[in-house]
């Protein structure tokens, strides 16, 4: 399970360094991809990448136009990465450009999924989720969450 927050540093080749308590589980790779939110990107280990494809590949949505846009958006904007030895991974530069990610970025641990922020966007966006903490915890109770 992927769960914390990691402030860590993008190089000049556009190279990251994975937080060492998540480099095991995509120590087989990863696919790095855009983020829902247009601010973040997703990395999920093959493993469950596998999973999460086969839901849209055998998924009867395929003739409404949302679900093909959706795909179209998550699988081309998709990528292979791999920790290098030094447990970083290379983000390729159009998803850097997608997520604005510039030098300084967050880590953080979504589950089945870590996500890459830049440092001053993740600031603002967890600042608004922190404010409205109470709204969001009432819109989940009425999900049986």
């Amino acid at each position: 399970m992927f769960i914390g927050e990691f402030q860590h540093n993008i190089d000049e080749k556009g190279r990251i360094a994975v937080p060492a308590k998540f480099r095991r589980q995509i120590s087989s790779g990863a696919i790095i991809t855009k983020g829902i939110d247009h601010s973040c990107l997703f990395v999920i280990p093959k493993r469950d990448w596998g999973i999460f494809a086969k839901k849209f590949a055998l998924s009867p949505n395929i003739s409404q136009a949302n679900s093909r846009a959706f795909a179209r958006f998550i699988f081309s904007g998709a990528s292979d990465v791999d920790l290098d030895t030094q447990g970083r991974v290379l983000i390729p530069d159009y998803l850097r450009s997608f997520a604005g990610l510039k030098k300084s970025a967050k880590i953080i641990g979504v589950y089945n999924r870590m996500e890459i922020w830049d440092e001053t966007t993740w600031r603002q966006y967890k600042a608004k989720i922190e404010g409205s903490s109470e709204e969001i915890a009432e819109k989940m109770a009425d999900l049986g969450i």
